[in-house]
């Protein structure tokens, strides 16, 4: 299961020293429900490894404004607390798998 990230828990987890998957979302949002079974998997499949999250913009609006969160899902890659990757929309797992491991490579 996803970790749920919020604007107080933001920052501790991103000193975990671990690469961070950060999946911006809301309740109302049709892609975003379709998104969230995918998330939940990969945070299963890189469990210890990779800290796989999930920001509900609607009530975390500070981390929101400050990654300047238009469209969502948008899933944000951080290695070492710098932004390496972005996706925008709803896409196949496979294609997170892949940037998940470009990041741990």
């Amino acid at each position: 299961m996803a970790r749920t990230v919020t604007d107080a828990n933001f920052n501790e987890i991103m000193n975990e020293g671990k690469p961070v998957v950060l999946d911006f979302w809301a309740e109302w949002c049709g892609p975003c429900r379709m998104l969230g079974p995918i998330i939940d998997e990969l945070a299963t499949d890189y469990e210890g490894r990779v800290i796989i999250g999930k920001v509900d913009i609607d009530n975390n609006t500070e981390i929101t404004s400050h990654f300047r969160i238009r469209n969502i899902p948008t899933v944000l890659f951080f290695k070492d607390n710098q932004i390496v990757d972005k996706l925008v929309g709803a896409s196949p797992k496979a294609v997170f798998v892949e940037k998940i491991e470009l990041m741990l490579g």
